[in-house]
């Protein structure tokens, strides 16, 4: 953690202090079997909220149009990553995956957007996190098909901060959706993720949140503290689509905010 990051304080937002000593950092289903099986298993409402935007992603239609990686709390536990998109080249696999196989992309992109002394939560996020999603298309590639994560928070008295990694090389493009559930609790969960998206030149990406997070009771048990910190870099002639994060425009090598 960088010394000089202090948890902020929010105007006109109150809420009992996190204890940051009694979050679990790191949890993961004790075996396969607490793994979802298969789309049918992922938060129906967040299913439903996605058939109403037009993009199918259930079990029965073979997951036409879409290819998800599902994270559980710390870990990757679910990819459905298709051979075209391999034969295409593009790469759509969890952050552990990607630090193994493909790691010079990661450190030539990873902090590049958000670094760790940016703020108090992506300080802790690169701290602590261990898992995430990671995706790179080749210059000149269109995905044909929608790139999908869902995380969930499953585990009591955990927190959840994944890193999410997207770079659209020069000219391409790809549309990346993201949801994000975790079941009722009586006690608070913290959720403190960092999304890097990376567009080269000439190259466009769509990006979407779905959250479906409980709100907690009026007496203030429960929920989900939800503070991510999303940006996107945008180099010449590149462009983002259904953002809703700070943007930063990278022209010739200057950075405007």
């Amino acid at each position: 953690m960088n010394n000089n990051s202090k948890e902020p304080k929010w105007a006109k937002v109150t809420y009992p202090p996190i204890d940051f000593q009694d979050i679990y950092y790191y949890a993961a289903p004790k075996s396969m079997t607490e793994a979802p099986k298969s789309l049918d298993d992922v938060d129906p409402e967040m299913i439903a909220t996605f058939d109403k935007l037009g993009i199918p992603i259930n079990e029965r239609e073979k997951l036409a149009g879409v290819a998800v990686d599902a994270v559980f709390d710390s870990v990757s536990v679910a990819n459905t990553l298709d051979d075209q998109l391999k034969d295409m080249g593009i790469i759509f696999c969890s952050f552990n995956e990607a630090v193994k196989k493909h790691p010079d992309l990661v450190k030539k992109y990873l902090g590049s957007v958000v670094p760790y002394s940016d703020n108090f939560y992506s300080a802790l996020n690169s701290a602590v996190f261990s898992d995430g999603s990671f995706a790179y298309i080749p210059p000149g590639v269109r995905c044909p098909i929608e790139l999908m994560t869902y995380f969930r928070i499953n585990t009591e008295g955990s927190g959840q901060f994944e890193r999410t990694l997207i770079v659209a090389d020069e000219g391409a493009y790809v549309s990346y959706l993201e949801g994000c559930t975790a079941p009722f609790r009586k006690t608070s969960q913290l959720h403190a993720a960092v999304v890097e998206l990376v567009a080269l030149k000439n190259s466009e990406i769509k990006y979407s949140t779905v959250q479906n997070w409980f709100p907690g009771t009026k007496d203030g048990e429960g929920g989900v503290y939800n503070f991510v910190t999303k940006r996107g870099k945008a180099h010449e002639n590149s462009k983002f689509l259904g953002l809703k994060l700070k943007q930063v425009l990278q022209l010739h090598g200057n950075i405007l905010q």
